[in-house]
């Protein structure tokens, strides 16, 4: 099979919205998943989230108006999936939101996802120590290597906001790494 593209897609959904939406797993859900993950850390509750994406995906796909890429409306469905998440996390545990980035640190020790790379178990805690605005937008940006445009289309925040918070961010976990 030739690879995927959005535009494929696109035209896919005009004549057969299963078909769409199978190929759209195939394009974006590895994609999907990782970012995900980078938000709530553990594979479970990835799994759970970009599950509830492609549900809400699938429930609201005749409803896509092409105003922007799939993948930017996908990106923003995921992201509210995972934050959703995060936040039920935090009441279920009886914490603060302020609270959480400590738990999901100390679940990022315990993940499989980060063994044998102490550097990485390092720089994923620093993350986990940022606000949750600045750690979606540095995940996004380093990450995913998303354009300060497709972050503002996904979170409905200003370029100039995004640059601010991602600057920020990686002033923290400089910080965060220069001490640890």
């Amino acid at each position: 099979m030739s690879q995927l593209t959005e535009n494929d897609i696109r035209a896919a959904l005009a004549t057969d919205a299963e078909k769409a939406f199978r190929m759209l797993i195939e394009l974006y859900g590895r994609r999907l998943y990782w970012h995900i993950r980078r938000i709530v850390i553990t594979h479970e509750d990835a799994d759970d989230a970009l599950q509830n994406t492609f549900l809400n995906t699938w429930k609201n796909i005749g409803l896509f108006r092409f105003e922007s890429t799939l993948l930017t409306w996908l990106w923003s469905i995921a992201t509210n999936e995972a934050l959703n998440l995060v936040r039920k996390r935090a009441k279920e545990a009886s914490v603060s939101l302020d609270d959480v980035e400590g738990i999901l640190a100390g679940s990022a020790e315990g993940s499989s996802w980060f063994d044998g790379d102490e550097a990485a178990v390092k720089l994923q805690n620093a993350i986990m120590k940022l606000p949750e605005k600045q750690r979606i937008v540095f995940n996004m940006k380093y990450f995913d290597d998303m354009t300060y445009e497709e972050i503002s289309s996904v979170t409905g925040t200003s370029v100039g906001a995004l640059k601010a918070s991602y600057h920020h961010a990686v002033k923290k976990i400089e910080q965060y790494l220069e001490r640890n």
